[in-house]
């Protein structure tokens, strides 16, 4: 058996990806939630959103839900999230 391990940090082409400039700040900002459809996601984000925006200033929040756990996010989604300054994808067991 042959084990083929990937590097997250390279490109389909093989260049490695650089990290996105962390933000100075969140105020203003926009943040992007991706819901996983995990059962506890979307009310722990109800939490984040809060938080975000009464402690950190957050102006406006993307928020998308895939329709599956276990599959990547449609490029539909990834097109309307890309509009965020940031972005936050997580699970809500």
């Amino acid at each position: 058996m042959t084990l083929r391990v990937l590097d997250p940090r390279q490109s389909a082409e093989g260049e490695a990806l650089q990290m996105a400039p962390a933000l100075a700040s969140l105020r203003d900002a926009v943040v992007g939630l991706l819901d996983n459809a995990k059962i506890g996601t979307a009310r722990f984000y109800d939490h984040v959103e809060d938080i975000l925006r009464t402690e950190h200033g957050v102006r406006e929040f993307i928020r998308r839900r895939k329709s599956d756990a276990t599959r990547p996010a449609p490029n539909e989604i990834v097109a309307q999230l890309s509009g965020a300054d940031a972005l936050i994808s997580g699970i809500g067991d």
